[in-house]
């Protein structure tokens, strides 16, 4: 989507038309409007990837790491990284075939921003767009629940005069305000400054980690038990799954047909993160994670602490934006207010959409167990199942295979190895990531209901103690035994 001071040019470029914008910058103000809001470079979308895959789940690697075990987690990171990278390069060639044939008949995208539903519309018809729009909005939707949920369980960190329902109140209400960010061309400075928060939070994790070195007695028993297992597998899963806006960051950028190898280098980067600080912290209180789900519940108390928290808000902030974005855009298009030129009230008519996000963060605040349910159920296919088969039945007829924008690359075996690749990925996640991680996933989650009740008040807090009683002020308890199985649950306080 280009802004009115842009001029745009349109370049045939081998088979496929090249959208090219150039900005005119005529004063200063028109250049810091450039250089902090109007992003649409490789470079930008590099670090709104990067910036979107490593948010609050930092946290709860190292508790998937105590379910699955060192030597899994680390192999499920691995694997799973390519996995979602392979899928982020399948959506993307599909875009760049979709908008190449919509630009030949000379359709102008300058004011609309495409979505991957209308990929799947124009490239296989509406039975596929009604799926596929079924399972980005609900993934998305809950996306951005987690968020939320996030917010409240981290800053009880800090400040528990507040419980975490009120804190969740809190937050929505701060976070309704990315309604007035237009689109992900205009997401720049904040992308750049999530990656930042988010490898100082990495990084405080993983020193912290080691300097507090082992809790005494440490056990790292992982895997114990399959549904755990599962669990843990499909929130990795889930990690690997933040393509689910990949078309919205292609359509922001200048030359869109740049972007395939960037979600790949984006998940080298994150693996720098997401390996270091979940091994170290798994490393240093081994199965006490089972019943932490947070991993900033273990460290203890200091001013690193307190920033790597703080910046971990401002970056759930931004997540949030990027999760709720794709959903101001579907329902502007439902209400036909997406073309409208007037900020305020595309802003106004966003609204609506925070509102079941933040009645859903209160009814299931579950911090932990909410991200492997969603990874399993929805993830699974929303950005793996569905992008390989919509390869798939597009280039099923010899013709469309010929006249392909792109064709695939030969050190993948051609179109013959992208079919095997595809069709493994639709097979292994369904079975394992949809199937097992599904089952372990609900069991697990209908754990936290029956343990806690919806709309709990406070999740994972203690009753205020006696008077005169001291007690710990977090009741970490998932899916892990009660705490008194483990001894230092109480040697050890976060």
């Amino acid at each position: 989507m280009a802004s009115a001071d842009k001029a745009v040019e349109t370049v045939i470029v081998g088979n496929y038309v090249e959208m090219e914008t150039e900005g005119k910058p005529n004063d200063m103000k028109t250049r810091l409007s450039k250089f902090f809001w109007h992003g649409g470079s490789v470079y930008d979308a590099w670090f709104s990837c990067a910036s979107n895959q490593v948010a609050q789940v930092l946290l709860t690697l190292p508790y998937s790491f105590s379910q699955l075990g060192m030597l899994s987690g680390i192999l499920f990171q691995l694997f799973y990284g390519v996995l979602g990278s392979w899928t982020a390069y399948l959506i993307s060639i599909l875009y760049v075939e979709y908008r190449t044939r919509k630009e030949r008949e000379k359709v102008d995208f300058r004011n609309h921003v495409i979505q991957w539903f209308e990929v799947l519309d124009g490239l296989l018809g509406k039975h596929w767009r009604n799926v596929g729009l079924a399972f980005n909005c609900t993934f998305l939707l809950f996306g951005s629940v987690i968020q939320l949920i996030a917010c409240a369980s981290n800053i009880y960190y800090i400040n528990d005069n507040l419980d975490k329902r009120t804190w969740t109140y809190i937050f929505g209400a701060c976070c309704a305000t990315t309604v007035f960010i237009p689109s992900f061309h205009n997401y720049r400075v904040w992308s750049f400054l999530g990656l930042l928060m988010t490898t100082y939070t990495a990084w405080y994790l993983t020193v912290a980690s080691l300097l507090h070195g082992q809790i005494e007695g440490v056990k790292h028993s992982g895997p114990t038990k399959l549904v755990l297992y599962f669990t843990g597998a499909t929130n990795i899963l889930y990690t690997f799954g933040g393509h689910a806006v990949t078309v919205e960051i292609m359509h922001a950028m200048w030359k869109p047909q740049k972007f395939k190898a960037i979600y790949l280098l984006a998940t080298l980067y994150v693996l720098t993160l997401t390996l270091p600080s979940a091994s170290a912290v798994y490393w240093a209180f081994g199965d006490m994670l089972l019943n932490h789900s947070n991993a900033f519940s273990l460290l203890p108390k200091s001013p690193f602490r307190d920033m790597a928290v703080i910046l971990m808000l401002i970056h759930q902030f931004i997540t949030f934006g990027f999760a709720c974005t794709p959903l101001y855009f579907v329902w502007e298009k439902a209400i036909g207010m997406h073309e409208c030129k007037s900020l305020c009230k595309r802003a106004a008519a966003r609204l609506p959409v925070v509102i079941p996000i933040w009645f859903l963060a209160i009814i299931f605040p579950f911090f932990g167990p909410i991200n492997s349910t969603v990874g399993s159920l929805l993830v699974s296919f929303t950005v793996y199942i569905i992008p390989a088969l919509a390869y798939i039945f597009t280039f099923k007829s010899a013709a469309a295979r010929e006249n392909a924008v792109e064709q695939p690359p030969r050190y993948f075996g051609g179109w013959v190895g992208t079919y095997v690749i595809n069709g493994f990925v639709v097979a292994w996640v369904l079975v394992v990531g949809f199937g097992f991680g599904g089952w372990a996933s609900m069991t697990n989650f209908i754990h936290q209901i029956d343990t806690f009740g919806l709309f709990t008040k406070c999740y994972q807090c203690l009753p205020p103690p006696p008077a005169g009683a001291a007690a710990p002020r977090l009741l970490n308890a998932t899916a892990a035994p009660p705490p008194q199985h483990h001894p230092q649950f109480h040697s050890h306080r976060p």
